[in-house]
């Protein structure tokens, strides 16, 4: 029976399985797997837990896994090398911006990584359509002598691959923790009561902002206890319809008058 354990190559990256095999692991510490495209430096980011066994007599259970294997703990020598690659991609990433500006090819390159063994560079951009760079790639193999990937990405991965501060003053959600976008709608922006402007929603990639995500189950279970905005509702003291609604405070702005508001508490509305 396979331990498995899950292995980070980018902060707020995607956790990845391989076979532990009889290494004994803590969180953090880094190793060296084996994936698709040879060896790569990585860290521990969930404990080895043993595999479940399936029922040979289940003819619907699935297969197991065939998962890639850990092949060692990183020694000092691991961190040289990725030092190295650090500044091969530097080097890689100067030269390209050059190579765009002189080819004047319509991309935005934001980021450049080596594998482990350097012997492939990929190169991460955003354009608005379709780039032919087919001479940009002769350039780089011609200067590098490796292979060579560019790779077209949204705006909201660059986003996570750059990093950066959000309105909040934090750190970006997605360059942190996330290891996958959700779906991010304007409805939720309206089921929370927010100024649909878009500079006030939006995050520094120009998209929704993704905690809208993360608040939205706790304000929907808000909104089923409150009336809708325009229903005329009853209390003690007022009669009046609904015209604003404040979630977080348990409270309702009623308009009682022509040119009167009056706000009371949820638990004041005679049902």
């Amino acid at each position: 029976m396979a331990k498995i354990v899950g292995i980070r190559f980018h902060q707020g990256g995607k956790i990845y399985d391989f076979d532990s095999g009889a290494f004994v692991f803590k969180t953090g510490d880094p190793v060296i797997v084996e994936t698709e495209k040879g060896l790569g430096l990585g860290m521990v980011a969930r404990l080895p837990y043993d595999e479940e066994p399936t029922d040979p007599s289940d003819a619907t259970a699935a297969p197991p896994k065939e998962l890639k294997k850990v092949h060692r703990k990183a020694t000092p020598e691991d961190f040289e090398q990725l030092e190295k690659n650090r500044a091969l991609e530097k080097e890689a990433h100067a030269f390209c911006v050059n190579a765009i500006k002189e080819q004047a090819l319509q991309m935005c390159l934001f980021a450049v990584e080596a594998t482990f063994d350097a012997s492939r560079l990929t190169f991460f951009f955003t354009a608005d359509g379709r780039v032919d760079f087919r001479q940009l790639v002769k350039a780089l193999v011609k200067q590098f002598h490796v292979r060579i990937e560019m790779r077209q990405v949204g705006i909201r991965n660059m986003a996570k691959m750059c990093g950066g501060l959000g309105r909040c003053g934090r750190e970006f959600c997605c360059a942190t923790f996330m290891d996958k976008f959700d779906p991010v709608s304007i409805r939720m922006a309206k089921d929370q009561g927010l100024s649909l402007n878009p500079t006030k929603i939006s995050g520094q990639c120009g998209r929704l902002m993704c905690c809208l995500t993360f608040e939205n189950k706790v304000y929907q279970e808000l909104k089923a206890k409150f009336p809708a905005i325009g229903k005329t509702v009853k209390t003690k003291d007022y009669s009046g319809k609904v015209v604003r609604l404040n979630y977080l405070q348990q409270r309702i702005a009623l308009k009682v008058e022509e040119d009167r508001e009056v706000e009371i508490g949820l638990d004041e509305i005679i049902q």
